[in-house]
């Protein structure tokens, strides 16, 4: 058993070096004053003050960031709505044939899906930008919450939502105070996942981007193309500290709900052990 835990923890050690390593190796020059990526020759932000001098990269930050946190919010909103309907259904087949259109969307190619949205935008007319890019991420999105959102429904159980209509709660009463609480750890996660999803996509995106409108992902690739600069690595890392950020919000914001949902059922056993003692 020791021999297997050692070999586990070597073999995690070295897929985190893999994956962490080139990201460490692209900030550590991020500093570099030499200009290139061949020998650290000394320690400066010039690369960070350049991409916070430059108007148009600021513009981009702002566009990916609503572009981001529209397309989640929408998604989660639609996601709620999708994971109740097929939590609902009565007929199995029905309701596996709806997972497997939903799993669909997230396992096929984003060449694909770009090229699709692309002759779609394009026969309907709408034009290529901030509604494209919005309507795309959207629509990449909802697979991802509704399979965050569905396992929590799941784990429901159907009793509560009997118990709640025996109390004369309506239907509105019952989706906002008993199903919404209880699978909101599973919203937050859908929303963070669409959100990181958005922040991330570069497929999708460079199909549906126009001409005046762009967001980082395509923006990194188009400066890449045209020669290593270390702007690149500081906006890369600024990047890359703001999604360890994001991943450190969630945490504390499971584990405070976490803690809420413990002290809660905690008072309601206190007050049940009381009344209990008192008749």
């Amino acid at each position: 058993m020791e021999n297997k835990s050692r070999l586990s923890s070597v073999y995690l050690l070295f897929v985190f070096l893999v994956l962490y390593a080139p990201i460490l190796y692209l900030m550590y020059y991020s500093f570099n004053s030499g200009g290139t990526m061949h020998g650290f020759e000394g320690f400066t932000l010039e690369w960070y003050m350049e991409v916070f001098q430059d108007t148009r990269l600021i513009i981009i930050v702002i566009n990916t960031l609503v572009i981001a946190l529209l397309s989640a919010a929408i998604a989660t909103i639609i996601g709620i709505m999708g994971a109740l309907a097929i939590e609902r259904m009565q007929r199995r087949r029905v309701k596996n044939a709806l997972l497997s259109l939903n799993n669909v969307l997230i396992v096929n190619p984003d060449v694909i899906i770009g090229a699709s949205f692309l002759i779609l935008f394009t026969i309907a007319g709408i034009k290529l930008g901030f509604v494209s890019v919005l309507l795309s991420h959207i629509a990449f999105s909802i697979p991802i919450t509704v399979l965050m959102i569905l396992p929590r429904l799941q784990e429901m159980s159907p009793t509560l939502v009997d118990a709640a209509l025996d109390l004369g709660a309506s239907r509105r009463d019952v989706l906002t105070k008993v199903i919404l609480p209880f699978i909101k750890p599973g919203i937050f996660s859908g929303f963070f996942m669409a959100l990181t999803y958005s922040l991330d996509d570069f497929a999708v995106t460079f199909f549906v981007t126009g001409s005046g409108y762009s967001t980082l992902s395509v923006e990194i690739y188009s400066r890449a193309r045209q020669g290593v600069a270390l702007s690149i690595n500081a906006l890369s890392t600024l990047i890359f500290l703001f999604t360890v950020l994001l991943v450190i919000g969630y945490y504390f914001i499971n584990r405070r709900y976490n803690q809420t949902s413990m002290q809660k059922v905690a008072r309601v056993k206190e007050s049940a052990a009381e009344a209990g003692v008192s008749q």
